[in-house]
């Protein structure tokens, strides 16, 4: 227990002593930190949505390229060699590596997180369940890097290696790129990289339903580990001279491509590939089925009755309530129309090849949108904002210039006064309603995937309608 507590001990302090581990360790996540906030700071609460795929990220490089790299790089440099003359068994290394890159990652993601609180994001809703998940991420991970390490028999093999991983994590794997971004293909692919299971595990304990919500993926998670640090200890070498190629026991790689194989294939076995979303509003539909109907009809003359009192009018639309002072005291700070989030192309900006021909599909087919004939002129304008938001959720081509097309439907369908009351309500209460996360039917292909995503987006255009309206924005 001594040499194992020692050689935790020695690893820690060597980590802290490397300006390179430093770096990738603990500035590398933040720089991620730091794109994902100029991408997302106009959501509602900055970063909550993202910090399973940051802390992911954080988790990823650290055991899969900052662990393999110290590894090889000790090995190298004769330090292992060195350990194996001390009367200690392999699995203590093995066990004692594995803890001390834990303490490592577990103090970037929490540094990662403060950062995230102290730009605005909330507090978790589940902390405990949390650090249940970051641990059993770590775990998956840092068998992985143990196999990578293994595995390379230079540095330079390192970054190779961890790049094949890494970036297919990251693209199509659930990490980097929302799944509901992905096409079908890519959906059922990521379910055999342990990346998605990493970021639903742990956004189910940021904002979801906590471990309880995340069974599958804990296991998942917990599976892949155990393959591999199995597979890292009977691969362990020892001396650089000892080739991967020519060391015995390679058969050893089977049980970590074998689990993920195993976690892919229960997942497609179980329907865990969709993508979960929050579509409208179902509509019940009764069909009646033709034929000849036979009844006795028995005609009765009734007495005339005294007419009933005409009924009381109507009271008035929600909207109607919006009063002048409102819609001036909104908060009219909206990213750009040139930027990242809600952009709206300008009028001379027009679209070209296939990107017009899905302009003009919504710009025809929005006239006969079932969606947006229903009898509450309150809904049917949240789901014309939908139309723009969908799109700019999903990063389509196409988002630039469909909101220019729903103002004009818009401006077409309602008096001036009452669309800018309406759009005001919209606005003040942002989460009453429904909210579409795809709208297939008028030709534009891809789910959103996060309502809330669609339910944001669709404020943001909101407010730059209203602007435009009021004339405090320049069409």
């Amino acid at each position: 227990m001594k040499a194992f507590t020692e050689h935790v001990g020695i690893s820690l302090r060597l980590h802290f002593r490397n300006k390179m581990a430093l770096l990738y360790g603990y500035l590398f996540p933040l720089i991620f930190l730091a794109a994902f906030w100029v991408l997302y700071r106009y959501d509602k609460v900055p970063l909550l949505r993202q910090m399973g795929e940051l802390l992911t990220v954080s988790v990823l490089g650290g055991a899969c390229f900052g662990l393999p790299s110290t590894l090889v790089s000790e090995r190298e440099r004769g330090v292992w060699r060195r350990y194996r003359l001390a009367p200690v068994p392999t699995w203590s290394v093995v066990l004692s590596t594995i803890v001390a890159r834990y303490v490592i990652l577990l103090t970037a993601g929490l540094l990662q997180l403060g950062v995230a609180l102290a730009v605005g994001m909330t507090i978790p809703a589940h902390p405990a369940d949390l650090f249940v998940a970051f641990t059993a991420v770590s775990f998956a991970f840092i068998g992985l890097g143990l196999v990578i390490a293994m595995m390379a028999d230079s540095v330079p093999a390192v970054q190779a290696l961890g790049q094949c991983i890494f970036l297919p994590m990251l693209i199509i794997g659930g990490v980097a790129v929302r799944l509901a971004s992905l096409p079908e293909w890519a959906q059922h692919v990521s379910a055999f990289f342990p990346g998605r299971y990493a970021v639903e595990a742990l956004q189910a304990s940021v904002t979801g339903g906590g471990l309880g919500a995340s069974r599958f993926s804990l296991l998942a998670l917990l599976l892949t580990g155990a393959a591999g640090c199995v597979a890292g200890a009977k691969l362990f070498r020892w001396d650089a001279q000892q080739r991967f190629l020519s060391s015995t026991g390679k058969a050893w790689i089977g049980p970590v491509l074998a689990a993920w194989l195993a976690v892919g294939g229960l997942a497609e076995w179980r329907g865990r590939i969709a993508v979960a979303a929050d579509a409208a509003e179902p509509v019940s539909k009764v069909t009646v089925p033709p034929g000849p109907v036979a009844a006795a009809v028995e005609v009765r003359v009734e007495p005339a009755k005294p007419l009933a009192p005409p009924p009381p009018p109507p009271p008035p639309a929600p909207w109607e309530k919006i009063t002048p002072q409102e819609i001036a005291g909104l908060d009219y700070r909206v990213p750009p129309d040139g930027g990242v989030v809600s952009p709206i192309a300008p009028e001379d900006d027009l679209p070209e090849d296939l990107t017009k021909d899905e302009v003009e599909a919504v710009r025809n087919g929005l006239g006969d949108w079932p969606m947006a004939k229903t009898a509450d002129d309150i809904q049917n304008v949240r789901y014309l904002l939908c139309v723009a938001a969908v799109p700019d959720a999903i990063q389509m081509p196409v988002e630039r210039y469909l909101p220019r097309v729903v103002y004009n439907h818009l401006i077409d369908r309602y008096p001036k006064d009452q669309l800018t009351k309406i759009l005001t309500w919209i606005v003040l209460h942002p989460e009453d309603g429904a909210a579409v996360d795809n709208i297939s039917d008028l030709g534009i292909n891809g789910a959103a995937g996060d309502p809330s995503i669609v339910r944001e987006r669709s404020y943001l255009y909101a407010i730059k309608f209203i602007g435009r309206l009021t004339g405090r924005f320049e069409p």
